[in-house]
C-alpha cells in the first residue's frame, strides 16, 4: 500500500465516522430533528432541489458573483503586494493594517456598499474582494519574500530582463505562498458572497439558505447547506490538483 493510499483511507475514515455517528443519532432519535436531520435527507434533499431546477437562477448569480470576486481579488491583491513589496516606506506603513485586518468584520460594510452602489451583484462582488484580497496580498509578499536572493544575482548576471526574470526565477520560487493566498481568496470569496446573501440580498443561494431558515424549512436549508459545502471543497481540490501538477512540473524541470 502506498503512502498516498493510505492518506486516503484514514481521510475517508476521519470524514467518514462523525456522518455516519450522526446518521444513527438522527435515526435512533438522539438528535432532535428540529435541530438537524440526518445526512441521508440532506443528501437526497440537494438532489431534490438540484434536480428541479429550482435552484438554477440562484447558482447562476451565486457562482458568477465569487468566480468574479475572486478572480479580481487574485489580479488586484497581486498587483498590490508586487507594488507594496517594491516601495519599503509603504509596506512600512500597510505591515501593521494586514496583520490586523481580519479583525474587523467586513460584513459591517455591507449596508454602507448597499448604500453607494445599490441592490445586485456590485456590492456583493465588493465584499467577497474586501473579504479576499488581503489574503492574495500577504501570500504575495510571503511568496516574494521567499525567493533567495542568489537566483536573482543569476538573473542579473545572465542579463535576463524583468518579464524573463518574473517568469524563470521569482513565479517558480514564490509560487507555493502564491497559491496559499489563491486557495484561502477563494474561500473568503464564497463566505463572503454567501453571507451578503444571507443578510441583505433577495436572491442568489444564500437568500435561499436564509429563506429556508425563516420558513422553518430544515429540509431544504441543509440541502442547499451541503450543496455550497460540496461545491467549496471540489473548488479547493482542484486547486490543490493544480498546485500539485505546477510543483511535480517545477521538480522535473
Amino acid at each position: 500500500m502506498t503512502r498516498a493510499l493510505a492518506l486516503l483511507i484514514v481521510r475517508s475514515v476521519v470524514l467518514a465516522g462523525p456522518i455516519l455517528l450522526l446518521e444513527f443519532g438522527c435515526r435512533a432519535g438522539y438528535v432532535d430533528p428540529n435541530s438537524i436531520i440526518p445526512p441521508s435527507d440532506m443528501i437526497a434533499s440537494m438532489v431534490e432541489h438540484i434536480g428541479s431546477g429550482d435552484l438554477n437562477e440562484s447558482m447562476v448569480q451565486t457562482f458568477s458573483t465569487i468566480a468574479l470576486a475572486f478572480g479580481l481579488s487574485v489580479a488586484i491583491g497581486t498587483l498590490s503586494g508586487a507594488v507594496i513589496h517594491r516601495i519599503a516606506r509603504l509596506r512600512d506603513m500597510v505591515d501593521p493594517l494586514l496583520a490586523s485586518y481580519y479583525s474587523v468584520p467586513t460584513f459591517i460594510f455591507y449596508p454602507v456598499l448597499v448604500a453607494l452602489l445599490g441592490l445586485g451583484k456590485a456590492p456583493l462582488v465588493v465584499l467577497g474582494i474586501l473579504s479576499a484580497m488581503p489574503a492574495v496580498i500577504i501570500s504575495t509578499l510571503s511568496g516574494l519574500d521567499s525567493v533567495p536572493p542568489v537566483l536573482l544575482k543569476l538573473a542579473r548576471i545572465q542579463r535576463l530582463g524583468p518579464a524573463l526574470t518574473l517568469w524563470w526565477i521569482i513565479l517558480p520560487s514564490a509560487l507555493p505562498r502564491l497559491f496559499s493566498g489563491f486557495k484561502l481568496a477563494l474561500s473568503y470569496s464564497l463566505i463572503g458572497v454567501i453571507a451578503g446573501e444571507f443578510i441583505l440580498s433577495g436572491s442568489g443561494l444564500g437568500f435561499a439558505i436564509s429563506f429556508a431558515y425563516q420558513s422553518f424549512d430544515n429540509r431544504a436549508m441543509y440541502g442547499i447547506m451541503l450543496f455550497v459545502l460540496l461545491t467549496a471543497v471540489v473548488a479547493n481540490g482542484v486547486l490543490y490538483a493544480w498546485e500539485g501538477r505546477l510543483r511535480r512540473r517545477r521538480s522535473k524541470g
